[in-house]
């Protein structure tokens, strides 16, 4: 078995088999942080939990990944890398056949939480795809893996929805769990081991992303641009489900879970945002995609009442939304990527917890604007984050000047 070491990868560390490894891996680890919220309504039914205290399922999972995100993510820099993702899978396992088989709500709930904590293993394998990329292919390998990661993401709903109705609740957890299986033994036999070389102990590593986040601009900036596009992102797909339920449209859980399949193809933008980035062109890639961003938003805007016309105006903007999103993101970790093998890890845990942060912000905002003002009132809201995006953007070129 290959050893790596302070991002020196061997030649055959850096195979198109691994990079599909990678990819394929990060996005069955994703897709544990969204597999219950379409079936938020089932679980609580089942579990007994009031309306009020049903929102906590998909909650306390995103509570448990900001947790792996700033506490555990930056061992990356500290223990050997392959032995910590695999630990964090065998994790998973466990609390996913919990997740399925208890009928008690509080160690359901538990459970929710440790799903979070133990998918941070994606976020510790993206570094990791960085480490074993030299320089000229890095933004070209890291898109593809991010790429893997946000069909994931993208497909995890729908892919939750159509179990559910076929097979009931519990069977998503268990299917998880038996992938995630397959995957831990596939990756610790696959990929090469690499340990950190430094001396710096966990406090030290924890105190010090305190510091990083005060004295690195671009990490700052990278996070802050994703956390608004992802804000925009997450308020589009908590309440687009909801209008298409709507008198306005009547679609079923089955059409709403294939309307959200036609988001995947956005992913196809990752690989194309790395090789720019490769190419040096990541400020104007930035642009274009902080501009997809607003214009997605504002399609649906322009067309009204549940014609056919509204639903493709709906399907436009879903793609060139998630393009922007899954663009944007790996613009966002090539740069922060550059800055250091030995902080990457701890830079990628400041970077996705700030983003996610974002996200729940939009989740959050979106569902109470749609509570409040309907669709058209949620939406605007939405247009409101890539706008500030946009204009935190201009203030880039100032700043370098």
């Amino acid at each position: 078995m290959n050893t790596i070491a302070k991002g020196k990868p061997h030649a055959a560390s850096v195979s198109s088999w691994i990079n599909l490894i990678l990819a394929v891996a990060c996005g069955i680890i994703a897709a544990n942080l969204y597999y219950a919220q379409p079936l938020v309504g089932s679980i609580s039914s089942a579990l007994g939990l009031s309306s009020g205290a049903a929102g906590l399922i998909v909650t306390l999972t995103q509570i448990g990944y900001g947790i792996g995100l700033l506490l555990i993510v930056p061992l990356g820099d500290l223990l050997e890398n392959r032995r910590l993702v695999v630990t964090l899978l065998l994790l998973n396992v466990i609390v996913l056949v919990v997740a399925a088989e208890v009928r008690n709500a509080a160690l359901f709930l538990a459970a929710s939480l440790f799903i979070g904590v133990g998918s941070v293993a994606a976020q510790i394998l993206v570094p990791y795809a960085a480490h074993l990329s030299p320089e000229e292919t890095r933004g070209r390998n890291v898109g593809n893996v991010m790429s893997g990661l946000l069909l994931g993401i993208m497909l995890a709903r729908p892919a939750a929805s159509l179990v559910e109705d076929f097979l009931g609740w519990h069977a998503i957890f268990i299917l998880s769990a038996v992938l995630i299986l397959v995957l831990a033994l596939v990756l610790a036999k696959a990929l090469p081991a690499r340990r950190p070389q430094t001396s710096i102990s966990y406090p030290a590593i924890l105190s010090s992303m305190v510091k990083l986040l005060k004295t690195t601009p671009i990490l700052r900036r990278r996070a802050l641009y994703h956390a608004f596009l992802f804000a925009s992102f997450s308020l589009f797909w908590t309440t687009v489900p909801m209008l298409l339920v709507s008198p306005a449209f009547h679609f079923s859980q089955t059409g709403v879970a294939l309307f959200a399949l036609v988001g995947v193809s956005g992913a196809a933008a990752a690989p194309v945002a790395g090789r720019l980035a490769d190419k040096g062109w990541i400020r104007p890639g930035t642009g274009i995609a902080l501009g997809l961003a607003v214009i997605s938003m504002l399609l649906p805007l322009l067309i009204h009442g549940g014609s056919l016309l509204s639903i493709i105006s709906l399907v436009v903007a879903a793609i060139v939304l998630d393009m922007a999103v899954s663009a944007n993101l790996v613009l966002g970790q090539r740069s922060i990527f550059a800055l250091g093998a030995e902080l990457r890890s701890r830079l990628n845990g400041l970077f996705m917890a700030i983003f996610f942060a974002g996200g729940a912000i939009g989740s959050a905002a979106g569902g109470w604007a749609y509570a409040q003002g309907g669709w058209e009132a949620a939406i605007w809201l939405g247009v409101l984050f890539p706008v500030l995006a946009l204009l935190y953007f201009f203030t880039e070129k100032r700043e370098a000047r």
